[in-house]
C-alpha cells in the first residue's frame, strides 16, 4: 500500500477515527493491527517475514539481558544480528547474481537454460532490520532495557508510516511513547496534516514529474550527449531529495496523527557547505546509524588519521552496499567517503571556546552540491558502463555554446511553458528549505492571519490536484532499498 495510492487514503481515514475511539489500553494492540495489514496488503509473506524476526530479536534482547558473562551476551547478541544480515545480503545479491548467470549463458560461457526465478527485495526489509539491529546493539550496550512486553516490542519494529522507508527509530525513543496516553491533540494532528501535504507536494508535483524526464534520458543513456546530462543530472538531485524527504515528512505527520513523534529524517541537506554536512542533514537516521553501530566503534575519529580515514571510507562502503549490491552504488558509497577523507585535508577548522567548528565560505555550497550531483550519476546509473559513459559526454561539444545548448534543447524536447511549469514548484521548495534552516515554516505559516494562511493551504492543495501525475500512484525511490 503507497502513501499516493487512494487505498491509503481511505486506510489512514479509517485507522484515525476508530484510533480515538479505542480504549487507550487497547490502542497498541489496534495500532499493531493496523500495521500488519498495512504491510501484508502488499505481500502476505511480508507479515511473516516480519514476525519471524521480531520475534526472534525479542527472544534474544530478553536472553542477552539475562547473560551473565561478556561471552554469552556476545553470543545472543550475534545470534540475533547474524541471520538479519545473511537474509539481507541473500536478498541484495541473489536478483543481480541471477542477472549475470543469465548474461554468461546468452555469451555461450554456460550450458544451461537461463534462470526465470526472480527473487525481489522485500518492502522495507533494509529499514526494519536495521531498526531491530539497533535495538539489539543498545540492549547489548547497557544503553536501553530489553522490553518485556512482546506486543509493543512489534509495533515498535512494525508502526506503518515508518515501515516501508523509515525513518529508522531508536527503542529509547519510541517505545515510551507506544505507552503513554495520547489524547486527540487537535494542534498535533492540524501539524502532521500540514507535513503530509508538503510531502505529497514534494512527491507528486516535482519528483513523479521530475522521473518523467530522468527516466528517459538515463534508461537510454547512449542516445544523448552533452548538456542534457548535466541538466538531467540536476533534477535527479532533486527527485530523489523530493521523493524521498516527501516520503518522510509524509511518514513523520502520519505518525503525528497518532500523538507519536518520528525523527526528523532531513534538515535542508542542499544547503550544505560540505559532503559532511551533507551527511549530518541528509536521511538522518541512517546516516546516525551508521555513525552509531558502524563508525564509532570501529574508532571513529579519536585515532590516527590513517585509521581514521580507513573508517570513514569503511562505514561509506557498507553504506553504498546497504543501497544494493551493485558496482554503481558501491563506488557511490567509496567516492563519498573518499569526499569526506579529503574534506579532512582542505577545509581548514579553527577553535570556537572548545569546540571545534570549521569555517564556512560562500562558494562551498556550489562545489558541494556539483560534487553531490557528480556522485548522483552513479546512484541513478543502471550499469557503471552507463555511469562512465554520461561522465564521458557531459561536456561534448561544450566548445560551441549555441551547439551545447541546442543539442540539449532538441534532446529534452520539452515545450517553454512545461519547463517553467517544473522550475516554480523548485524555487518553492528552495524558499521553503531556506526558511526552515532557522525556523519551522509550518508553524510560522501557521502563526499568520487566517486571510492569509489559509490562501497558502489551498494554493497547496490546488498545485498538488492539478500538476501533480494524477491516477498514478508511483513508488517511492527508498523503498528498493
Amino acid at each position: 500500500m503507497l502513501f499516493n495510492s487512494a487505498s491509503f487514503a481511505i486506510f489512514i481515514i479509517t485507522v484515525f477515527i476508530l484510533y480515538y475511539l479505542v480504549p487507550h489500553r487497547y490502542r497498541w494492540f489496534f495500532l499493531l493491527i493496523a500495521s500488519y495489514a498495512f504491510y501484508m496488503n502488499l505481500h502476505i509473506a511480508y507479515g511473516l517475514l516480519l514476525f519471524a524476526t521480531t520475534l526472534l530479536t525479542y527472544m534474544l534482547a530478553l536472553r542477552l539481558e539475562k547473560a551473565d558473562t561478556t561471552g554469552q551476551k556476545k553470543r545472543c547478541l550475534l545470534g540475533g544480528i547474524l541471520p538479519l544480515v545473511l537474509i539481507l545480503l541473500f536478498f541484495k545479491t541473489a536478483s543481480p547474481a541471477i542477472d549475470k548467470i543469465n548474461t554468461l549463458i546468452e555469451a555461450g560461457r554456460l550450458t544451461m537454460q537461463p534462470l526465470t526465478v526472480r527473487i525481489l527485495l522485500p518492502a522495507g526489509v533494509s529499514f526494519y532490520f536495521f531498526q531491530s539491529m539497533g535495538y539489539l546493539i543498545d540492549v547489548y550496550r547497557g544503553k536501553i532495557k530489553a522490553e518485556r512486553h512482546f506486543g509493543l516490542y512489534a509495533l515498535f519494529v512494525s508502526f506503518f508510516p515508518q515501515l516501508l522507508a523509515g525513518p529508522i527509530g531508536r527503542a529509547d525513543s519510541l517505545l515510551p511513547q507506544y505507552r503513554k496516553e495520547r489524547p486527540f491533540d487537535y494542534d498535533n494532528v492540524t501539524y502532521g496534516l500540514k507535513l503530509m501535504a508538503w510531502g505529497y507536494f514534494k512527491k507528486l508535483v516535482i519528483a513523479d514529474v521530475f522521473a518523467g524526464v530522468v527516466n528517459k534520458v538515463y534508461d537510454q543513456p547512449y542516445s544523448y550527449v552533452g548538456l542534457v546530462f548535466i541538466i538531467v543530472t540536476v533534477m535527479f538531485a532533486i527527485e530523489i531529495y523530493c521523493d524521498f524527504s516527501g516520503y518522510s515528512d509524509i511518514a513523520v505527520g502520519c505518525a503525528k496523527l497518532f500523538g507519536i513523534d518520528l525523527m526528523t529524517n532531513f534538515k535542508s541537506p542542499y544547503f550544505s557547505f560540505s559532503i559532511r554536512e551533507f551527511w549530518s542533514r541528509w536521511h538522518i537516521s541512517l546516516s546516525t546509524w551508521f555513525r552509531d553501530y558502524v563508525y564509532i566503534p570501529l574508532g571513529g575519529s579519536r585515532v590516527k588519521r590513517w585509521r581514521h580515514c580507513l573508517n570513514l571510507m569503511i562505514t561509506f562502503l557498507v553504506s553504498g552496499f546497504w543501497h544494493g549490491s551493485s558496482l554503481t552504488f558501491i563506488l557511490w558509497g567509496g567516492i563519498h567517503g573518499l569526499l569526506q577523507i579529503l574534506e579532512t585535508f582542505i577545509y581548514p577548522k579553527t577553535r570556537k571556546g572548545e569546540a571545534v567548528v570549521r569555517k564556512k565560505h560562500w562558494w562551498q555550497l556550489p562545489i558541494t552540491f556539483i560534487l553531490l550531483c557528480f556522485t548522483w550519476i552513479f546512484f541513478r546509473a543502471n550499469t557503471i558502463q552507463d555511469a562512465f559513459w554520461v561522465i564521458y559526454k557531459l561536456f561534448w561539444d561544450a566548445s560551441r555554446p549555441l551547439n551545447y545548448l541546442k543539442t540539449a534543447a532538441i534532446c529534452l524536447d520539452m515545450p517553454y511553458i512545461s519547463m517553467v511549469g517544473m522550475l516554480l514548484p523548485v524555487i518553492i521548495l528552495a524558499v521553503y528549505d531556506g526558511i526552515s534552516l532557522k525556523q519551522d515554516v509550518i508553524r510560522l505559516i501557521s502563526r499568520q492571519k487566517c486571510f492569509v494562511r489559509w490562501p497558502i493551504y489551498v494554493l497547496l492543495l490546488v498545485v498538488i490536484a492539478l500538476f501533480s501525475n494524477k491516477g498514478i500512484a508511483t513508488e517511492f525511490i527508498y523503498m528498493q532499498f
